[in-house]
């Protein structure tokens, strides 16, 4: 009986610290956060595990130096690096409870033990709602080193009305 004993209380031993380890990855995943700035320095943004956006700064500036469509590229590509780095935070924090062999990426993207062909988008099955794509202005070099304000454009041709 002492042998059944000391095999349970080894088990609850083992319980006890799993659950000890998990309770910190939870603390770890909850404080991750990522935070990134766009390369001018106009836009900065942090996000928490998952990317949700918690944070968003424009500078003063960012309107003169960059038209409405520009500007909203810059937040979209510096949340998504913000994002990358927050990521990266939840995959480290991760990697430390996962088997050597296990992907944190694909655990946290719920395919860690799918083959690609039964989570890939299956082009046969859409539907079509109706959307039609959004247009995307192209960018030239002129344009992104434009001086003068759109903000100051806008202004002058009311004006000129």
């Amino acid at each position: 009986m002492d042998d059944h004993r000391a095999q349970v209380e080894e088990l609850l031993a083992d319980y006890r610290r799993s659950r000890e380890q998990l309770v910190s990855v939870q603390r770890e995943l909850a404080a991750v956060s990522g935070q990134a700035s766009s390369p001018d320095g106009m836009v900065t943004a942090t996000v928490a595990s998952g990317g949700r956006l918690t944070h968003l700064e424009l500078s003063e500036l960012a309107y003169r130096r960059h038209r409405p469509e520009q500007l909203a590229e810059l937040i979209v590509r510096t949340v998504a690096a913000a994002a990358a780095g927050a990521a990266e935070e939840t995959y480290q924090a991760l990697s430390a409870v996962l088997p050597a062999s296990t992907d944190p990426a694909a655990v946290v993207a719920g395919t860690a033990d799918l083959r690609p062909d039964e989570y890939a988008a299956d082009d046969t099955e859409t539907l079509d709602l109706g959307y039609q794509p959004v247009r995307r202005r192209v960018d030239d070099d002129e344009d992104n080193e434009q001086r003068e304000s759109w903000l100051d454009s806008e202004l002058i041709n009311r004006r000129v009305r």
